[in-house]
């Protein structure tokens, strides 16, 4: 079983978040929510999530992925934190899939990780694509190589689907879109 690692800071983007580790969790995969600090994080909506653990709690050699929500300020929050710039760069390094949607991929441009890489952004934040010499796309949902990027809120199932196919499997991926009725919509 695959397992996932994402990451929680005060000022999260709810749909974004919530997305991501329900969809995970229906594909099978051992999802982790680790917050930076411990107890409940409220998110840019006044959404009150537990996290399951503390950053200082998890080790990059325990995950096979890790996932980056947006939210403003739970972006700046994430990239202002030396700890979640070190294991995004080390899970890279890695070579362990490494995904952020919304404001979340400035933080994998911090990280040094997004270099000769497409990659898409929340609309009007490109430039902080091109400071980590990342490539700007306008695709809802952008793979290149182990890096995942999406664009925003209104993205984060395509985005979470994609990320079921890489951790579990199309087939899996499919399973999960057609009982979840995301395969009737088109984006």
């Amino acid at each position: 079983m695959a397992k996932a690692l994402v990451f929680l800071a005060s000022g999260f983007e709810e749909i974004e978040t919530v997305t991501i580790v329900d969809v995970l969790r229906r594909a099978g995969v051992d999802v982790t929510v680790a917050g930076l600090k411990p107890n409940a994080v409220e998110g840019a909506h006044a959404m009150k999530i537990v996290p399951d653990k503390t950053i200082d709690d998890v080790a990059v050699e325990d995950f096979d992925a890790f996932v980056v929500p947006g939210g403003n300020p739970g972006y700046k929050n994430l990239r202002n934190d030396q700890r979640v710039i070190d294991m995004v760069k080390k899970a890279f390094d890695s070579n362990k899939l490494v995904a952020a949607i919304c404001a979340g991929p400035a933080v994998l441009s911090d990280a040094g990780v997004l270099e000769g890489k497409a990659c898409t952004i929340y609309a009007g934040m490109e430039d902080e694509l091109r400071k980590g010499r990342g490539l700007p796309k306008e695709d809802i949902v952008v793979v290149d190589g182990n890096i995942v990027t999406s664009r925003g809120p209104a993205t984060a199932l395509p985005f979470a689907l994609k990320l079921a196919e890489k951790l579990a499997g199309k087939q899996v991926a499919e399973n999960v879109s057609k009982k979840t009725m995301a395969n009737i919509l088109r984006w």
